[in-house]
């Protein structure tokens, strides 16, 4: 998290718990990837948790260990991970063809952003109440652009509107994150983004009020309507 070792802690550690709970509120191996995501937001804060403790205990083998951890989930993980669990769990043809399309956009900028993680140093640093990750190009405009556009608009093509409003929050936290601090975008962003993962836990503890649709008791729904229009 972007303002103190004990936030990022507490964050991380709830996070964790409920993100466990989530993945067991998935009903299909298809929603389990969806459902995985507070979880790794959970170890990505209690990685940056870590890395707040190393700048007051002068420790910059572990500082630099877990600023590349760190930068691994931020800049690589997520662009590739987002459109690839909600095209795993679209049933549309073509919903899923153009978000795993988002999927090809977020492996190139995840890739590109890896080969510039292992080719050049990256470098934390507290600004403020934030971490700062600094490396070459991690802020030009066209990266940001494809990384914003797998993370948050591959989610408006989806078949469940719960995942079109995801996105959407997702995108609102970005601009909200980029007006708060742009050189510290990332740290604040993924604060922002892992409070909303939230949401996928309450929103597949209540499904029943307006989640996703259960499999089986929609087929058994449309069986008894055929049956009742035969018998009549």
């Amino acid at each position: 998290m972007c303002f103190s070792a004990t936030a990022s802690f507490i964050a991380g550690t709830s996070l964790s718990v409920f993100g466990v709970a989530t993945i067991q509120r998935a009903e299909t191996k298809s929603e389990i990837p969806f459902a995985t995501i507070p979880l790794l937001f959970g170890v990505q804060q209690l990685i940056e948790g870590v890395l707040w403790l190393t700048f007051s205990h002068e420790a910059p083998l572990l500082q630099q260990i877990m600023t590349y951890l760190y930068s691994g989930f931020s800049h690589v993980l997520w662009p590739i991970y987002v459109p690839f669990a909600m095209g795993f769990m679209e049933a549309v043809p073509w919903r899923r063809k153009t978000i795993f399309a988002f999927e090809a956009v977020g492996c190139a900028v995840g890739l590109f952003l890896l080969y510039l993680i292992a080719t050049h140093p990256v470098v934390a640093e507290v600004v403020g109440h934030h971490i700062v990750y600094a490396s070459i190009h991690f802020f030009d405009r066209p990266v940001i652009m494809l990384y914003v556009a797998a993370t948050c608009f591959s989610c408006f093509f989806s078949s469940h509107g719960f995942v079109r409003l995801f996105g959407c929050l997702a995108f609102l936290s970005f601009v909200a994150a980029y007006l708060v601090d742009m050189m510290a975008l990332f740290s604040v962003w993924c604060f922002f983004a892992a409070i909303l993962s939230l949401l996928i836990y309450f929103h597949l503890r209540f499904r029943n009020l307006g989640g996703f649709a259960k499999k089986l008791g929609v087929i058994a729904r449309v069986r008894e309507i055929l049956s009742n229009i035969s018998n009549n």
